[in-house]
């Protein structure tokens, strides 16, 4: 491949990359190609359930196959306000995410009610898509609304990871670790799965709703400690969680509970789907690609510089030495996907896609790589934490375009204000957006000086 001397045409590779990441996992697509005949079978009724943020696309696929006369009235489809679009046969409802509001508890309650009407005959056809466990929201026993915002507020402020919130969640709702599939018994049901957690665990996928629970309460109660905030948590979650330890009250379904007897899944897709179409993606563009991560986790700004200094230390897969890589003059993407967490200390704006990529960009600066490159990370569905952005991409010019708007990069990131700095430079990925949810991508772009 012949030298990039224009990162300007790098930055057009990337964003092409990153966006063949978001193609592979439309969810319109991965429905009609898994919603067969077969699946539907010889059921009177089909209770039609979305929620996530791929729940428009999902539906809309769905009543288009699915005989109108075979619908149990109008399906119902629960998604983020950005999302919101219009499907005939469907009630769409929006709802707040990623913390959840008085929309989406309505919205998850006309849930419990439309499954628990299932009769033993019929389908309960749900489609989940990332998102979904705070865009319904029903919190269990005396435990409020309100408090059940403070509650994951705090976990996300702590840097739990998605799992240990969903640990959380289960034991705080009616619907999530397989309380939907409890709701419905004895009717059929079988969910069509777009992930958005690494390793497609199905039960952490929107928490679960209906597939068996293996965490437990004081699972929950532990997550609390671990991150030193139990004394924080609402009094009434704190009852909540120890009373059901001492087994007042009843635990999720768990595996073998009879409740999944008729309770079937499906993934349609995935994070490993979308890196894979970037790594073909690339491939297309003339790079020599390489995975570096399909599981990349971890503190958003500690993974930026730790790439970068892997980089420098010739660690990255088949780089070898740094010097090396100059005298090859080969154009190299290094590809990740995953997600991962920001523990926040100041009182900025920004997500962990835009503190990774600020972070990527002082960390060369810092050891003061030559040569093209850019650096790429952003959420497959268009919203990285409450921005308006997707995420961020960085080149060799970020943090000179940065002091030259008069802002200091380091210190915003030590603010946690991602946005206003990568605003300042230009350096905002904005997709609007997407409609689906595949967890986050990474794109490292590297054309070694000539």
């Amino acid at each position: 491949m012949s030298p990039l001397p224009d990162p300007a045409l790098m930055r057009q590779d990337a964003v092409s990359i990153f966006q063949a990441g978001i193609t592979a996992a439309d969810p319109y697509q991965a429905v009609k190609r898994y919603l067969v005949p077969e699946l539907l079978g010889n059921y009177s009724k089909v209770h039609l359930i979305a929620f996530g943020k791929a729940a428009c696309a999902m539906a809309q696929a769905a009543q288009e196959i699915i005989p109108a006369d075979r619908l149990a009235g109008k399906g119902i489809a629960v998604t983020n306000y950005e999302n919101v679009t219009c499907i005939d046969n469907v009630e769409v409802i929006g709802a707040a995410h990623p913390l959840p509001d008085a929309a989406g508890l309505n919205a998850a309650q006309l849930i419990a009610d439309r499954v628990r009407d299932a009769k033993a005959n019929e389908l309960v056809l749900v489609l989940v898509s990332g998102g979904g466990s705070a865009l319904i929201p029903y919190p269990a026993g005396q435990i409020t609304l309100q408090e059940k915002i403070a509650t994951t507020d705090l976990l996300l402020a702590s840097g739990a990871t998605i799992n240990q919130i969903n640990c959380v969640r289960k034991h705080l709702s009616q619907l999530k670790g397989g309380g939907l599939a409890r709701l419905a018994a004895p009717a059929h049901v079988h969910a069509l799965i777009l992930s958005d957690v690494l390793g497609d665990d199905l039960s952490a996928i929107a928490s679960g709703p209906t597939v068996a629970d293996n965490s437990t309460y004081a699972d929950a109660i532990e997550v609390f400690k671990v991150k030193g905030v139990w004394e924080q948590v609402p009094i009434n979650v704190r009852q909540h969680l120890e009373q059901g330890k001492l087994g007042a009250i009843a635990e999720t379904p768990k595996p073998g509970d009879y409740i999944f007897k008729n309770t079937g899944h499906t993934l349609i897709g995935s994070n490993a789907i979308s890196v894979n179409a970037m790594l073909q993606a690339a491939k297309n563009l003339g790079y020599e690609t390489e995975l570096y991560s399909d599981h990349l986790c971890g503190e958003a700004r500690t993974v930026g510089a730790t790439l970068v200094a892997r980089y420098v230390e010739g660690r990255l897969p088949k780089i070898g030495a740094l010097g090396e890589v100059f005298l090859q003059n080969q154009a190299i993407a290094l590809l990740a996907g995953g997600e991962t967490t920001v523990s926040l200390k100041g009182k900025g704006r920004g997500g962990r896609n835009q503190e990774m990529a600020l972070a990527f960009a002082i960390a060369v600066e810092q050891h003061g790589l030559t040569g093209n490159w850019v650096f790429l990370s952003g959420g497959t569905d268009g919203r990285d934490g409450p921005t308006d952005a997707a995420g961020g991409i960085v080149d060799r010019n970020t943090i000179k375009r940065m002091v030259q708007a008069g802002v200091n990069p380091i210190e915003l990131l030590e603010n946690n204000d991602s946005y206003t700095a990568l605003k300042a430079s230009g350096d905002l990925v904005n997709t609007g957006a997407t409609g689906t949810n595949v967890a986050d991508l990474q794109i490292l772009l590297i054309q070694p000086a000539p």
